[in-house]
């Protein structure tokens, strides 16, 4: 009799939680998430918290977006969940960036590619830049394609990122726009953008291949020379004086772009509507104020343009991965 009891009081608790837990579900049915395919407080977690916080301040959302993290993988977790479990999930966008094209490009999603998902818009950028020492041989971008041509294995790169990190690709592309071949290049992998300008400034690379919002500081100090900016145009501010590689006869860029994508089921309807979202949020002046203070730069791709955009540049990546040896 006291187990009779004790079982119809445990089978009573789980129909209410059971109960409890759908109606939770049903009323969230129609809030929006963005998962962060990281750890909080990373560069995932600003992008998700760039459209969260945007969205609900300008009243282009009614509920708050919650914000939930799936790190693994370097981003690989996050696209095999969005693509097994919540492929047509209408509420739900990813945060993703260069980083990410990267990674498809080198093979380490696993068994999906860059088709395989909705790729929904970008919000802003940061944008690669060449760097010297103030005090370097070089004043321009051609001055320094030019020396590497004659001597490629006395001119040292160096940067935050191994080999086949976006750093790396930076100077990669770099040097195959000025017909040298990157695995000619000599190129050292530092932790990080800080001890990698420190290395520069002790004369232990001679090219450092960063950030332009990293060297913001450093440029007031006057003890580096930025040779080119990796954007598609000049940047204004303080960086308006740096020319582009493009205008110096250099074909490259490198957006650091900051941007989402859907599961590859959503609708269209559904897919549309955030589209709409996003596009009318980036024209908006209060959230020019917040990219800005997250360091990011305007970039405003969305719909079809950024889906076409993505997979041009993972095909991009792919082929260069493909010269030197580096896909899976």
């Amino acid at each position: 009799m006291k187990f009779n009891s004790a079982f119809r009081h445990w089978s009573s608790l789980l129909v209410l939680s059971g109960a409890l837990a759908t109606g939770t579900a049903q009323a969230q049915s129609d809030a929006s998430e963005c998962i962060a395919p990281a750890k909080p407080g990373g560069g995932y977690d600003l992008t998700c918290r760039l459209a969260a916080n945007g969205l609900q301040e300008t009243g282009l959302i009614d509920k708050p977006m919650m914000v939930s993290y799936m790190p693994g993988g370097i981003g690989a977790v996050a696209y095999n969940h969005v693509n097994g479990v919540r492929s047509d999930d209408p509420n739900l966008i990813v945060a993703a960036s260069t980083g990410a094209a990267v990674n498809l490009a080198l093979g380490k999603f696993g068994q999906y590619d860059a088709d395989e998902v909705r790729w929904l818009g970008a919000l802003g950028a940061d944008y690669g830049a060449i760097v010297v020492k103030a005090d370097a041989p070089w004043q321009t971008l051609d001055e320094l394609m030019k020396d590497l041509k004659t001597q490629p294995g006395k001119i040292v790169f160096g940067a935050g990122g191994t080999v086949g990190s976006q750093d790396w690709m930076k100077a990669a592309l770099t040097a195959k726009a000025a017909d040298i071949s990157p695995r000619d290049l000599r190129y050292v992998a530092f932790e990080g953008g800080g001890e990698s300008l420190a290395a520069l400034l002790g004369d232990h690379i001679q090219v450092f291949t960063g950030d332009m919002s990293e060297l913001r500081p450093h440029l007031e100090s006057g003890k580096v020379r930025v040779l080119a900016s990796l954007s598609e145009e000049r940047l204004g501010g303080p960086y308006a004086e740096i020319p582009t590689a493009a205008e110096q006869g250099y074909d490259v860029q490198w957006p650091i772009w900051r941007g989402y994508y859907m599961g590859p089921e959503v609708s269209d309807e559904a897919y549309q509507e955030w589209v709409n979202k996003l596009e009318t949020l980036s024209e908006k002046e209060k959230f020019a104020e917040l990219r800005e203070a997250r360091g990011l730069f305007p970039m405003s791709r969305f719909g079809d343009d950024f889906d076409s955009y993505v997979k041009d540049q993972v095909a991009q990546f792919k082929q260069l991965a493909d010269e030197v040896g580096l896909t899976q």
